[in-house]
């Protein structure tokens, strides 16, 4: 019979083999900290009084790990941060079942997490070419969408993928919700997805969204120049702590997550460029009314 596992200050608790997003995030922060601070994993596993397998688990997310033990090893890494080793200690505790879970036999894994990560996130930006951000899109916008996928997916399939958009799109309008702001660029304006009725009341849609006070809906016009990331799209989730935000990136193969601090940067710049060119919200209405009327 192996080991037991047990968490502290509570019952034996086997490790899981499908950790939830946050479960790997905590892990792979306390690596982080534990690669910064210089040892390896088998002398923080004799500092901390733990196996070295164990502290392999926690850091793949897969061991339960409390809030104390989070102080102890942030203590043991001597990471003096107390804004980021409080925001790790709120990744910690029982694993929470979002409405996200009940996709995961249906959908890739990538986008169950992108849903858990909307869910926690303190504030969110995204960054479109030719297409409106998934958050502001009506459902008549999103199934014209994805019936443009290739291979094609079949009815049941897009159903699936609507119902979980229509939920992610939740975080905006529930009580304090989190602060988003989306750069859209003129052409994702025009793109008339589904025929014109649906475009027109896409269109309407978006700009009754962008007078909500926690939504900032800017655009690049044709007209702007060249600017940096152009062509990506770019979900920025801002984490509690600057060092848990996650940049999420649209592929034809599916989501990239990114977390390291140096690609964290990176977007904030690109973000922050874009941002420069982009017109200011009433100017984004007045363009998105004068195409309205235009059709």
């Amino acid at each position: 019979m192996g080991p037991s596992h047990r968490a502290p200050g509570g019952p034996s608790v086997p490790p899981t083999n499908t950790p939830t997003l946050r479960q790997r995030r905590l892990g792979i922060e306390l690596r982080k900290l534990r690669e910064h601070s210089g040892l390896t994993s088998t002398e923080a596993a004799n500092r901390l009084g733990v196996q070295q397998a164990r502290l392999s688990m926690i850091e793949a997310g897969r061991y339960p790990v409390s809030s104390d033990r989070v102080r102890a090893m942030a203590h043991t890494y001597a990471c003096t941060d107390d804004s980021l080793v409080d925001a790790l200690t709120a990744l910690t505790g029982r694993r929470v079942r979002g409405w996200w879970e009940e996709y995961r036999e249906h959908l890739p894994p990538d986008l169950i997490d992108l849903a858990e990560l909307e869910h926690h996130a303190v504030a969110l930006k995204a960054s479109l070419a030719i297409h409106i951000p998934a958050l502001l899109q009506t459902p008549d916008h999103t199934r014209a969408m994805l019936r443009e996928a290739v291979p094609t997916f079949r009815a049941h399939e897009i159903e699936h993928r609507l119902s979980h958009r229509i939920k992610r799109q939740s975080v905006l309008h529930r009580d304090n919700p989190p602060p988003y702001s989306a750069l859209i660029h003129e052409a994702a304006l025009r793109i008339q997805y589904g025929g014109p009725g649906t475009a027109h009341a896409q269109l309407s849609h978006l700009l009754a969204l962008s007078e909500e006070s926690h939504i900032t809906v800017r655009v690049i016009t044709y007209d702007c120049g060249g600017f940096p990331g152009n062509g990506q799209s770019v979900n920025y989730l801002h984490g509690t702590d600057p060092h848990l935000d996650t940049v999420q990136l649209d592929t034809h193969h599916g989501c990239d997550f990114l977390d390291a601090q140096a690609q964290l940067a990176k977007y904030r710049t690109i973000l922050d460029r874009m941002e420069a060119v982009a017109l200011q919200p009433a100017a984004t209405r007045d363009l998105i009314t004068t195409i309205l009327r235009s059709r």
